[in-house]
């Protein structure tokens, strides 16, 4: 397999391993509810990311990133030339004066490479992660990726429509950039690709009934003409057969009664996907449980017919579908032209639509409590998708975002807030900071560090393995593969593994490993109780 090479990759390839483990400290005044798993962290996303190591080594089903395109666009309020105080400072320091000589795609490549390896570290072994991206770094993004996750994981490059052809964009230079590309891979072959139900009939040959009409449509102008809109979220939309399967034309001039609204409407995302239908809404009298009540149908629109003759009548069957791939094209050019608006947050630099992102997860295969990770959260795109996909679901998905920026609190985690109170969703979100590492300059533990976090710590590196923090009695911490863990780590000076100690282990010949401060125990009792005694900090290892 060709490698890609550039300048300051040896310094990077195992800077992963470097990065030191930070602890997270919650800010309760800026989290929304109590004891949620939904998490939005401030803070470098590399040193993020190894803070989340402990907890969530191995259990992200979906990750999604949306990382700097290195266009050089310095406009950004997220600066996407990788030149940025932060990153020159970190590349100083990780590269050293070699950096001074980067060129910028060299820079992109030291920044997005320790990032990637921990991020395939956080996922199962069924996860996926997709990537957005332009023809930018596209090339060299795809290379690294074949390194990290293995060509064999490689599954596909979505070419997503985000803007219509003639919608100039400030900037454009030889060709107006129409698309954005869109990596996909997996952990292992444990995922295998999922397919989507379709049928082969024209979506103008269906009748479409709306079992419920509980909202407003939303008005929108396409072209020149105002329309509404309806989606599946708002309305429960039932496929039904092809309309030479119907009962009966309605007659307007019939017993039946009908009526119909004026304008265009149009029904968005059937299977799935987006696709537009044009027809009128009808609502019918007499249809329905013993002819009672009436029913709502969107009907196809034939503009050479007049009114009495194109309303089609109630449909006796559903259609046979058959499993396809989803396709590797993805045009949501209405939605990324609407996506300023979403979240009622002002952020439109590389916001990305919710529909795009409940597409991905739904390609992903998240089910119930399925994790989803984003570690360029931006606005929190990705967490008012979670939110949004559990909504119409009903699914409890959590979701964990990473913002770097200063932005965290005012832009990301505000918008989770307001779309939380607006849409009146169920769930809330812990927000975190990044607080001081687990081992200070003396190469001692924090005095701010918790038992439960340095328990959870010391098993995650004993065991490659997330704790069960239910599991947890007193100082016996797990077991893993025949061995018990004990953590003594209460007051500092006072964590000392004695005889007295001894009377409250498990009665069994199993292997003890026991971390404490000292150990005032001599060696043949501790062989005697088969212990393994580890001393706080010096033992503890460094992941």
């Amino acid at each position: 397999m060709p490698v890609l090479n550039w300048i300051g990759k040896e310094a990077v390839v195992n800077h992963d391993k470097e990065v030191p483990f930070r602890l997270l400290k919650k800010v309760k005044s800026a989290s929304v509810g109590e004891n949620s798993q939904n998490l939005i962290i401030h803070g470098d996303n590399l040193e993020a990311l190894k803070a989340l190591m402990p907890y969530y080594y191995g259990k992200i089903k979906c990750i999604y990133i949306d990382p700097p395109y290195n266009t050089g666009n310095e406009g950004w309020v997220y600066n996407d030339k990788v030149n940025s105080p932060k990153i020159k400072k970190w590349l100083g320091k990780v590269v050293g004066g070699e950096a001074e000589d980067l060129c910028r795609h060299d820079k992109w490549l030291c920044m997005m490479y320790p990032r990637l390896k921990l991020l395939k570290e956080l996922l199962r072994e069924d996860g996926v992660i997709f990537i957005s991206i332009n023809e930018e770094e596209l090339y060299n993004i795809k290379h690294i990726c074949d390194e990290i996750f293995g060509e064999d994981n490689y599954l596909t490059t979505f070419t997503v429509k985000v803007r219509h052809e003639d919608r100039i964009l400030k900037g454009d230079k030889d060709f107006h950039e129409v698309v954005e590309y869109l990596l996909m891979y997996r952990k292992s072959k444990s995922y295998i690709p999922l397919k989507r139900e379709i049928d082969n009939t024209s979506i103008l040959e269906y009748v479409y009934e709306i079992e419920e009409l509980n909202k407003n449509s939303t008005e929108k102008i396409i072209g020149s003409k105002k329309v509404k809109v309806f989606n599946p979220s708002e309305f429960k939309v039932i496929k039904r057969a092809p309309a030479e399967k119907c009962l009966k034309k309605i007659n307007i001039r019939g017993s039946i009664k009908e009526g119909n609204s004026s304008g265009r409407y149009y029904m968005n995302y059937l299977n799935g996907i987006r696709e537009k239908y044009r027809g009128c809404l009808i609502k019918v009298e007499g249809i329905g449980a013993d002819g009672l009540g009436h029913r709502y149908f969107l009907m196809p629109k034939d503009e050479n017919k007049s009114n009495g003759d194109y309303f089609q009548g109630v449909p006796t069957e559903r259609p046979q579908s058959k499993e396809i791939p989803y396709p590797n094209f993805i045009d949501l050019e209405e939605e990324f032209n609407m996506v300023g608006y979403e979240g009622n947050i002002d952020f439109r630099n590389g916001k990305k639509p919710i529909r795009f992102l409940i597409h991905l997860f739904k390609i992903a295969g998240i089910n119930n409590e399925s994790l989803v990770l984003d570690s360029f959260a931006g606005s929190g795109s990705t967490g008012h998708a979670v939110l949004e996909m559990n909504k119409e679901t009903e699914t409890s998905t959590k979701f964990i975002l990473v913002e770097m920026e200063n932005y965290a609190k005012d832009i990301t985690a505000e918008r989770i807030k307001r779309t939380i109170q607006k849409e009146n969703y169920k769930d809330g979100f812990e927000y975190c900071e990044l607080d001081k590492p687990l081992f200070n300059e003396e190469g001692q533990i924090e005095e701010e560090c918790s038992f439960e976090q340095l328990a959870t710590y010391i098993y995650f590196t004993e065991t490659q393995t997330n704790i069960d923090k239910k599991k947890i009695e007193k100082n016996l911490i797990g077991d893993y593969n025949d061995i018990s863990y004990y953590l003594l780590f209460k007051e500092k000076g006072k964590n000392i593994l004695n005889k007295l100690f001894l009377t409250k282990l498990k009665k069994d010949k199993q292997k003890k490993v026991i971390y404490a401060d000292k150990c005032l125990i001599d060696d043949g009792t501790l062989g005697k109780y088969n212990i393994q005694f580890k001393q706080i900090p010096y033992e503890v290892k460094v992941y």
